[in-house]
């Protein structure tokens, strides 16, 4: 176990970089867009749906990231004040559900990128970008989150981490 969850957040720490890079080369890309319709005064045609992709991409691609990082927003108000058998009770519950809704958003994102895929969608625009291309990210970012969820569910069950982060001397 100690190996999956160790491959799992080094897996987490890569998506981490990735959806960074994807924030960085949309942000060069948003330059150019500007560089070509107001100085080159150009029109453009990748650039918008290729920035929104990217920028959607990073979102689900560095969410396992962030969960792994705890950097998502949580109440921590009940925890901090229940008793440490009560905090683990809560955040058993919190991780399935978590680790439920990954799942489950997985599949749906999934059944959506194959339907892109089988019935060769594309966008509207005039780059006509093949739609399972960017909807991919979608799929991968959900599948990679509920490893990452799995792998947190594992370290609080088996006591390797304390439930929502807190150490034993806090709360009631």
């Amino acid at each position: 176990m100690d190996r999956f969850v160790r491959a799992v957040r080094q897996i987490s720490r890569v998506c981490g970089y990735l959806a960074a890079g994807l924030i960085g080369f949309a942000v060069l890309v948003v330059c150019h867009m500007v560089f070509v319709r107001y100085v080159l005064n150009q029109n453009t045609i990748w650039q918008t749906d290729f920035v929104t992709y990217s920028l959607v991409a990073a979102t689900f691609i560095g969410s396992p990231y962030v969960l792994m990082m705890r950097g998502h927003v949580n109440v921590d108000i009940m925890p901090l004040y229940a008793g440490p058998r009560l905090r683990l009770w809560l955040a058993l519950f919190a991780s399935g559900v978590t680790l439920a809704f990954c799942v489950v958003m997985a599949v749906l994102t999934f059944l959506f990128w194959k339907e892109a895929w089988d019935q060769r969608w594309v966008s509207d625009t005039m780059w006509r970008a093949r739609l399972w291309i960017p909807y991919a990210g979608m799929p991968i970012g959900l599948c990679l989150s509920s490893l990452q969820s799995l792998a947190d569910l594992i370290g609080l069950a088996s006591g390797r981490e304390p439930p929502f982060g807190i150490v034993k001397g806090h709360g009631a």
